[in-house]
């Protein structure tokens, strides 16, 4: 089996891949940083495997999944981590930043997916999306961020439904302050709850876990 976890150079995206890589299972990383992705698979050992790709690229993320399906077994878990933060108080975002955070937060998200659908169809696999304690609520200067990670939490339990049929467990998990680069740009000064791991260890348990019942949750991982 394969796991494929995107956003994989850094933060969360990075724990996640590791705590699978642990597994013994290949492992695809994606990400755009080449040389950080690098790091992350030479961390994990030689069953993980690296692919650099934007996500929010539709042609590239398509060619990406078409590498995937030929070069490993089959893909039986996604994480959907990709991510992007603003600071910006509303009325001075641009479009262009605008259109940035929800490319690679939503668009990227929905891209992935619907590449690796037909796999995850066939395997009876599982997605799990990585939204924000800012899809439940709202935060001021973060009013991009905060509406892209609502629109996940929409996608994953409409996704759910749409797959129930076809045994494909959709859920997402929405953290709260974690100790990464992105908790830092969003909201400085903030004091972090939890480390990279901590999210990881649930992405393991919804992965390789949690029941099959379990569909169309968003769990929510801070106090």
């Amino acid at each position: 089996m394969t796991f494929v976890v995107t956003g994989a150079s850094r933060g969360i995206g990075r724990a996640i891949a590791r705590r699978l890589g642990a597994t013994g299972a290949d492992v695809a990383l994606w990400a755009r940083d080449a040389a950080a992705l690098a790091t992350v698979c030479a961390e994990i050992g030689p069953r993980a495997h690296a692919y650099a790709v934007d996500v929010a690229d539709s042609a590239a993320v398509t060619a990406a999944a078409a590498r995937v399906r030929v070069e490993l077994p089959p893909v039986t878990v996604l994480v959907n981590n990709a991510g992007a933060v603003l600071r910006r108080a509303t009325v001075d975002i641009t479009d262009a930043e605008w259109r940035r955070v929800h490319a690679t937060n939503v668009d990227g998200t929905f891209y992935v997916t619907r590449a690796f659908l037909p796999d995850l169809t066939r395997s009876g696999g599982r997605i799990i999306n990585i939204a924000s304690r800012a899809g439940r609520e709202g935060t001021p200067m973060l009013a991009a961020y905060c509406a892209a990670k609502h629109a996940i939490v929409g996608f994953t339990r409409s996704l759910a439904e749409e797959l129930r049929a076809a045994m494909v467990s959709v859920n997402a998990i929405c953290p709260g302050s974690v100790d990464t680069e992105m908790l830092r740009e969003g909201i400085p000064g903030a004091s972090p709850d939890m480390t990279p791991d901590d999210i990881a260890r649930t992405a393991e348990f919804l992965a390789l876990h949690a029941p099959r019942a379990l569909t169309g949750s968003c769990i929510d991982v801070f106090g």
